[in-house]
């Protein structure tokens, strides 16, 4: 990722505080997460379910799959517990102007 693509994805005031809000950036179900005022972004469908991570429950870095209540990681992607085996896809984000910007690498 020398030279990566930033696509602009929404104000980070939209972005609810310590909460998780969901949105479609470049044709991507993202996930947006602000937990203690740091942004994170990773893929919204959860791997074991199908499930939409943006109707979770957020705690700290770990956002709680509304299906079967497996948990990820949301800055890396990683599967933290049960039934949970697969990680989901995490992406660079940078702050610009008030602007949430990912890398869709």
């Amino acid at each position: 990722m020398d030279n990566p693509q930033w696509i602009d994805a929404m104000a980070m005031d939209d972005v609810p505080a310590d909460d998780v809000t969901g949105v479609v950036v470049a044709g991507r179900d993202i996930a947006l997460y602000n937990s203690g005022g740091d942004i994170f972004a990773t893929d919204n469908i959860c791997t074991h379910g199908q499930a939409r991570l943006c109707e979770g429950f957020l705690e700290g870095h770990e956002i709680e799959c509304p299906l079967h209540q497996g948990r990820f990681d949301i800055r890396t992607g990683q599967p933290t517990c049960a039934p949970v085996t697969e990680a989901i896809r995490s992406y660079p984000v940078r702050i610009e102007a008030g602007r949430v910007f990912l890398a869709l690498v």
